[in-house]
């Protein structure tokens, strides 16, 4: 199929350029409209060239190439998988009105696909218990028992 693709593009260039050079003037003459015309590739001749390299790029033979070129030609983009998730990653970070760094944080576990929470580490267990001591003004002994048993829990 490819080498078919080929072929009929080869010939078609080769048929107007000797088409060109049979029809070209002796004496140096602007070329009318339609040769112009003729000579410049269509758009759907440029995305044909574009989805075949495509497809050969993929290794795309049989069915699934006819499927593909179909799609293509038609200007079909479907979205994908990636492109999905950061949709959906996105609204879920809207939803939770997170900004700043805990959004960029929840984007990039979204986004790499973990299902699972990522494990809460000890310096952002600290960080937290540290906040929250300080927004509970403790000082001293109060303040270690505390810190204590945040950390532990």
């Amino acid at each position: 199929m490819k080498k078919l693709l080929t072929l009929i593009a080869l010939a078609g260039i080769f048929s107007v350029t000797l088409a060109q050079t049979a029809a070209a003037p002796t004496t140096a003459a602007t070329p009318a409209p339609a040769e112009a015309a003729a000579a410049a590739p269509t758009a759907q001749q440029n995305r044909m060239v574009s989805c075949n390299k495509e497809a050969g790029a993929k290794n795309l033979a049989g069915d699934p190439r006819k499927a593909f070129m179909k799609s293509c030609l038609s200007g079909e983009t479907g979205q994908t998988a990636q492109q999905n998730r950061m949709v959906s990653c996105n609204k879920a970070a809207g939803e939770k009105a997170l900004k700043g760094d805990p959004r960029k944080a929840f984007m990039k576990t979204c986004l790499s696909g973990d299902t699972a929470a990522a494990p809460i580490t000890q310096q952002s267990k600290m960080t937290s218990c540290n906040a929250e001591a300080t927004a509970k003004a403790l000082k001293g002994d109060e303040r270690k028992a505390f810190m204590s048993t945040c950390l532990k829990g």
